[in-house]
């Protein structure tokens, strides 16, 4: 069986909502580490990547929130730094 390329995305996200905001970071924590209140650091197959966009979709109001999605190449991933040094969470990881 071929293992799915993963994408390294961070996502962010400005949502007014309480509930909406909750429920999108439970979504989030199944793929990945928050590293800020709202700001997660993920892993995504292709297929996977294009599931939580529709699937954050739901919780997001358009008048007021935001959700941006930063995908990263292998070399920006290798290039993060971390103040103060922390363990990297993601040890090994292929980046399409």
């Amino acid at each position: 069986m071929v293992k799915a390329k993963k994408i390294f995305c961070v996502v962010a996200y400005d949502i007014q909502d309480d509930r909406s905001r909750i429920q999108i970071s439970k979504i989030l924590e199944k793929y990945g580490t928050r590293i800020n209140y709202s700001v997660f650091e993920c892993m995504f197959t292709d297929r996977e990547f294009q599931k939580i966009q529709i699937n954050l979709e739901r919780w997001i109001n358009r008048r007021y929130d935001t959700v941006v999605y930063y995908p990263m190449c292998i070399n920006c991933y290798t290039r993060i730094i971390y103040q103060p040094i922390r363990k990297k969470i993601i040890k090994t990881v292929e980046i399409v």
